[in-house]
């Protein structure tokens, strides 16, 4: 069979634009012994992959010019050459950017049961919903009471992370690109303070809505967020450091925060992690997210594109504002 599938045609320079990507048919063998053919569901565009777009050394290998891009995805099995997968089984892995693939089972994860929508296991139970729970509860210590303050709260990660914060009875602060957005996190999402961070200083918002500072610092976005933030930490206060989109599309590099000696003094914890640093917690993520979700504890936001013609779209959104929540295309 054939199927539709997105390539990087050429390396972004600043913004991507839909040019650097092309959509192609590819074929779909049937699946050999050991291995299964998924039919797609739905697909994630993630942050992370503009870094993958560059030829440069880091924790994952750069996406090359002509092949197939990858991504989280989660799919259906419709033909099977493994005992221990079955048509009609639902999957997760990352297989992404294309409407079909036949692959061994290697990093293929069957999910079993589901008790949501496919889309929320790319999602809210699935690797952006883990990346809010262990940088909040491992990365960030958060204790019960505390006040947190995080960046790019209307996005996927920063969602879940303001609402387990909610869920541990603290003070939840978030920062957000629209008046929108700043609705949607105090009105829905029981934000305590919310504020569009293109209206006025951040550090004169962050000074209004935490007057006794910030124990925790979610910081999504980088740059003059987490410059803001550092005059605002409270002694012993923890930061980890989850992205930077704010410098993901920069074509110079752009200066750090002048004021980290400020965490010499208050004896502060800056700390970098990636989601796969705690692949032991998986199982307990998944049930303790798949029971905050069933309870209705915590809501899953989706902004959804229809058709992997509109991936590229879907991804040049994440840096435009363009998704609230997890940014998902439907296959």
């Amino acid at each position: 069979m054939q199927a539709k599938a997105v390539t990087l045609c050429q390396r972004p320079v600043g913004m991507p634009k839909k040019e650097d990507f092309e959509v192609i048919d590819i074929d779909v063998p049937a699946p050999a012994d050991g291995e299964i053919q998924i039919q797609n569901v739905c697909m994630s565009v993630d942050p992370y992959m503009r870094g993958r777009m560059i030829e440069r050394k880091s924790y994952v290998p750069p996406f090359q010019i002509g092949e197939v891009l990858t991504g989280g995805a989660i799919g259906k099995v419709t033909k099977s050459g493994h005992p221990d997968y079955k048509e009609g089984d639902y999957v997760s892995h990352s297989w992404g950017w294309r409407e079909a693939v036949t692959t061994s089972v290697e990093g293929v994860q069957r999910l079993g049961e589901i008790v949501a929508p496919p889309s929320a296991y790319i999602g809210t139970i699935g690797m952006p919903g883990m990346t809010a729970y262990v940088g909040l509860l491992e990365v960030g210590a958060l204790q019960d009471g505390e006040t947190v303050f995080v960046s790019g709260a209307a996005g996927a990660v920063g969602t879940i992370v303001g609402q387990i914060a909610k869920l541990k009875g603290c003070r939840v602060i978030g920062s957000a690109g629209s008046a929108e957005k700043v609705a949607l996190l105090q009105d829905e999402l029981g934000f305590d303070h919310a504020f569009n961070y293109n209206d006025g200083h951040i550090l004169n918002h962050l000074r209004e809505a935490a007057p006794d500072g910030l124990d925790v610092y979610f910081d999504n976005v980088g740059a003059e967020h987490l410059q803001a933030a550092l005059m605002c930490m409270r002694p012993f206060g923890r930061i980890p450091l989850c992205g930077a989109i704010a410098t993901y599309n920069d074509t110079e590099p752009r200066p750090g925060p002048n004021n980290l000696s400020m965490a010499i003094g208050l004896g502060l914890t800056l700390r970098g992690f990636i989601v796969t640093h705690f692949n032991h917690l998986a199982d307990q993520f998944r049930n303790d997210m798949e029971g905050w979700v069933t309870s209705g504890q915590i809501t899953s936001k989706e902004t959804v594109f229809e058709g992997i013609d509109q991936a590229a779209d879907a991804f040049i959104g994440l840096f435009t504002g363009a998704n609230v929540g997890k940014a998902i295309v439907n296959l």
